[in-house]
């Protein structure tokens, strides 16, 4: 009798210890799929756009200056932006002895890696890319004096008023960069571009000296340029982490 009241506790005893290692084993997945559940983040992709404010304001301090820059980017992967900026300039300038304008409208297109590695649900930037910039312009030259070295008597001014429509320059650009999220979707940037000329149009007897969206041109056909902006990204679909 003891033996069998012995016997049937012993199966209890193993039938319960069997169930809690069942559960044991049962629950770490279950946690783990919580866990897992819990903890998923999505990276956002969609079309950023905004202005450059560097051309107001120069526009503000320097009178003879006017013009906007539109500029706008899409993430295509997590590293990857395609980008684009398009504007329109025009800029009266004094130089030694010549005095001219340049207005028209450009466009630059091209890519950007970035070069941060975000926390999670961060998309802030430290980038690098490169551009192909297109523009079309007029140059008007207005005045200006022969440059005789040496000569005696006084130097004479030209009235010219000349206007050199229907103008192209093409060029490549490197730019470097970073843009930063301060509030919800709205990002403040700044970038530094160096330029190398492709290609250009002059008009007769006269340099280009100053292009829309290329900014000074200098003797070796280089340049460069700097903007600061302001940017809204609009979310179209995202992505888990």
């Amino acid at each position: 009798m003891k033996l069998s009241i012995l016997r049937y506790y012993i199966s209890i005893l193993l039938i319960a210890v069997s169930l809690s290692a069942m559960s044991q084993d049962t629950s770490p997945s279950e946690t783990s799929e919580e866990v897992s559940d819990s903890i998923k983040f999505k990276d956002k992709y969609g079309l950023r756009v905004g202005l450059d404010l560097s051309l107001p304001i120069r526009s503000l301090i320097n009178s003879d200056l006017t013009g906007f820059e539109a500029v706008a980017d899409f993430r295509v992967t997590k590293r990857i932006y395609a980008a684009a900026e398009l504007g329109y300039y025009d800029r009266y300038e004094e130089e030694d002895y010549i005095k001219f304008s340049t207005n028209g409208s450009y466009i630059k297109i091209g890519t950007n890696y970035n070069l941060y590695k975000n926390w999670l649900g961060m998309t802030n930037e430290i980038f690098v890319g490169v551009r192909y910039g297109f523009s079309s312009f007029t140059q008007t030259i207005h005045e200006y004096n022969p440059n005789f070295y040496g000569t005696y008597f006084p130097e004479e001014t030209v009235i010219l008023e000349e206007e050199f429509d229907g103008l192209t320059a093409h060029w490549g650009e490197f730019v470097m960069g970073l843009k930063a999220e301060i509030f919800t979707n709205l990002y403040m940037g700044m970038s530094f571009s160096l330029k190398k000329m492709v290609s250009q149009t002059q008009p007769y007897n006269f340099l280009n000296m100053y292009i829309p969206g290329f900014e000074r041109v200098y003797l070796n056909e280089t340049g460069f340029s700097f903007n600061y902006t302001l940017t809204y990204n609009i979310p179209i679909f995202k992505k888990d982490i």
